[in-house]
């Protein structure tokens, strides 16, 4: 924790650009420009570029996947989160091959998964 602190750069940590920043909190009450500012960055959102991301995160019970698609608004046009869970549990047919029914409770929970989730 001490080296990434002491890595860590001085000054301000967020983004300079103002399309998707918020003006600090004491300028909203000295400028009405910084006041607009504020309402329609938190009313409408931000603009996103146009076209389509993948990005995943590993977790603990596997990769989490978020697949957006943006059409230029502030509104996504498509977002689909892929949890590990639903991946997870199609290993269950190979797990169980040769197993017997009252094998299945422990070949799920050494899959692990959070069927709410999994639900569609």
């Amino acid at each position: 924790m001490r080296q990434c602190a002491d890595m860590m750069p001085s000054g301000d940590y967020r983004s300079q650009d103002p399309k998707v920043t918020p003006p600090p909190r004491a300028r909203i009450g000295e400028s009405m420009e910084a006041l607009i500012h504020h309402f329609k960055l938190f009313t409408e959102g931000f603009h996103v570029p146009v076209g389509e991301v993948y990005s995943a995160v590993e977790s603990p019970r596997g990769e989490i996947g978020c697949y957006l698609v943006s059409d230029g608004s502030s509104k996504p046009y498509r977002l689909h989160v892929r949890g590990p869970s639903f991946v997870n549990l199609q290993a269950i047919p190979l797990l169980m091959r040769g197993g017997s029914v009252s094998d299945a409770i422990t070949t799920v929970s050494t899959v692990d998964p959070v069927l709410g989730e999994v639900d569609r």
